[in-house]
């Protein structure tokens, strides 16, 4: 927590490598003002010292290491979280206190920035919701986590397949003026929007978007070649959750996987937890996107966390399954995910054999470079000090300790 009661006094207390070889020296309410641990960027000893939230110096410490240490990385920042454990941010009813849960529960997966996702919903809902989101952004805990906002739709297709889960109901045309009244409901604070750029207006939009400095990402929708040349040389730089959002049956030449993949000007998000995508399938995105143009998502809605079985979801009958995949049996497609972005982040290293450098990178330094979030995402004097701590098991992320602008936010040993 951000203010919590000072558990110790003026004489710092250490913790040196007693059980997993790192150190944390505490000042008042939780604040750290010195990390030991393995850097995830070459596997070796560094002290970072924090002043005033901010990474001070990184200093190599010659120090025994036991058997299992832990890694010390920039923590994680996830750019569509549709909700988690029960708190869903389309949904109604939702409150600021059902963000700071969220928030909190966020924090031991070591999501330390997130984008609230809203997806296809009436304009009253969206209007309700965004107002309520950017209220949330009064609370320090929320704001120091959550930068803006990302609008998952309702400019998509309603094409069967193509709007996977999403309401087909409320699914519309892009409209600039009505955007212009969420975001205005949103304090301004929505940092990106998906679109399908074959609907009628789309390209207007997009332009207007990208002259306002808002990301745009191609996603749920059936662009042709043509279309997705044209939707990116107007200034989409991102493919959302590419794979998903995509008919079950598609031409095996003319489809709408082939154009972004092709183009370098695109970015591609990939939701990596074993179930949207087949190894195959990420092995092929990540040989052609390369480490430095793919970021993980986790794309979890608020049905993570929770015991499986049938639920009905904002409208819609999806089913929980035991191993975490949620599916949406009306229209047999997948109704978004229930598996942390610290899953991807180990899958994707198990399924590409790329280094824990590049699957930590995917999920903290490139999606910092997109939003330009240029205090986070990397560690380097200068930055917020945003870290994780956690050990590496067989392709498995365990987080141990989650840090927030120099301050304690979770802490396995303490739950």
């Amino acid at each position: 927590m951000f203010c919590l009661k000072s558990r110790v006094s003026l004489c710092a207390f250490v913790i040196m490598f007693l059980v997993a070889s790192y150190s944390l020296i505490f000042g008042g309410d939780k604040q750290v003002k010195e990390v030991t641990g393995l850097f995830y960027l070459d596997g070796k000893p560094v002290t970072i010292t924090i002043i005033d939230g901010k990474i001070e110096n990184i200093s190599r410490k010659a120090v025994k290491l036991n058997e299992s240490p832990l890694y010390i990385a920039p923590g994680f920042i996830d750019n569509q979280i549709n909700g988690y454990v029960e708190v869903g941010f389309s949904s109604a009813g939702l409150t600021v206190q059902g963000i700071k849960k969220a928030t909190q529960v966020l924090w031991q997966a070591g999501v330390t920035t997130y984008l609230p996702t809203v997806i296809t919903s009436s304009h009253e809902r969206l209007m309700e919701n965004f107002t309520i989101l950017a209220k949330a952004l009064n609370d320090p805990e929320i704001a120091g986590s959550v930068p803006g906002f990302h609008m998952e739709g309702p400019y998509i297709s309603p094409v069967d397949g193509f709007r996977g889960a999403h309401n087909k109901e409320w699914i519309r045309a892009p409209d600039w003026d009505e955007f212009q009244k969420i975001n205005q409901a949103a304090n301004y604070k929505i940092l990106q929007v998906t679109v399908a750029p074959e609907m009628e207006g789309a390209m207007d939009f997009i332009r207007n978007c990208v002259k306002t400095s808002i990301i745009v990402a191609l996603g749920h929708h059936n662009g042709s070649a043509e279309i997705i040349k044209q939707a990116i040389d107007e200034g989409a730089c991102i493919a959302t959750h590419l794979g998903n959002g995509c008919a079950n049956m598609i031409h095996r030449h003319t489809n709408p996987l082939w154009p972004q993949l092709a183009d370098d000007r695109l970015m591609a998000s990939i939701i990596c937890d074993g179930f949207h995508l087949t190894p195959e399938e990420v092995q092929v995105f990540y040989k052609i996107k390369g480490p430095d143009r793919i970021i993980l998502t986790s794309d979890v809605t608020k049905l993570a966390g929770m015991p499986p079985g049938e639920y009905s979801y904002d409208g819609r009958d999806v089913v929980l399954t035991p191993d975490g995949c949620i599916k949406y049996p009306a229209q047999n497609v997948l109704a978004g995910a229930a598996s942390p972005i610290s899953k991807g982040v180990g899958n994707i290293m198990k399924f590409t054999q790329c280094s824990l450098v590049d699957a930590i990178n995917m999920a903290t330094r490139n999606p910092a470079k997109l939003y330009g979030f240029n205090d986070r995402g990397e560690i380097k004097p200068g930055k917020r000090a945003d870290l994780i701590l956690f050990t590496v098991d067989e392709n498995v992320l365990s987080v141990k300790k989650t840090i927030i602008a120099g301050q304690v936010v979770y802490a396995a040993d303490e739950q």
